[in-house]
């Protein structure tokens, strides 16, 4: 190790005792971390891509330091959702500072990976006062029984107002409005249901059907519009 003269030339001084890393609440336990393989923990994390184009949650399940699940979902760009295969090809099995180091293909699930970490290395996870923190697999219980990403899509101008695309409950189809032209209800088709039907068996028409539901005051409604074209 290289030394500047200006250094050399120095007086010592002692420094005062080191008490180490503060402690970080992990998986129900307060620890001291100083080593990649203590840190456990839950949690997801957020990025976008440098244009800004699209974005990525990402939820990794960390024990001793490696992933051991990982849930790549993004958005807004097509590019994105094909770079998001590659990433759940190369995450698991990593150290979470591998995974910092790595190309992960797509600007944004590179952003998410980095907040993520700063949340499991300062010990803000989702499982961090869960003792034993979550089982490998708590992952797909933000995907629900369908298996499949909530994604809510709402278009709104100042001339024209809002327009509900898709809600959490599936794909918007009509918008029920009053008498003054306000949204109180809206008729949606439960994609996932629909395609967990068909591929059960049952006819597609049939599928469709039994998967078109209503939410909030849809009958009372003076007026439908399919907000994509109307």
């Amino acid at each position: 190790m290289e030394t500047l003269k200006e250094v050399n030339e120095m007086c010592p001084v002692k420094n005062c005792q080191s008490h180490g890393p503060a402690v970080i609440p992990q998986e129900g336990h307060w620890d001291k971390v100083t080593k990649i393989e203590q840190i456990s923990g839950f949690t997801h994390g957020c990025g976008m891509c440098a244009p800004q184009q699209g974005t990525c949650k990402l939820s990794l399940n960390v024990k001793n330091g490696i992933i051991e699940e990982a849930l790549v979902e993004t958005i807004g760009c097509s590019g994105m959702t094909q770079s998001a295969a590659m990433a759940a090809e190369i995450l698991p099995g990593k150290t979470i500072l591998e995974a910092l180091n790595t190309d992960l293909v797509c600007d944004a699930i590179n952003d998410a990976m980095k907040h993520l970490f700063l949340q499991i290395a300062y010990g803000r996870t989702q499982s961090a006062f869960s003792d034993n923190g979550l089982p490998v697999g708590s992952a797909l219980d933000d995907l629900g029984k369908n298996r499949s990403s909530i994604i809510g899509t709402h278009f709104s101008t100042k001339a024209k107002g809002t327009r509900y695309l898709q809600t959490a409950e599936g794909y918007t189809t009509k918008l029920a409005l009053d008498e003054n032209n306000e949204i109180i209800g809206y008729e949606y088709v439960n994609l996932n249901n629909m395609m967990r039907l068909i591929r059960n068996g049952k006819d597609v028409k049939e599928a469709y059907t039994e998967s078109i539901k209503t939410y909030g005051r849809y009958e009372d409604g003076i007026k439908f519009i399919d907000p994509r074209k109307e």
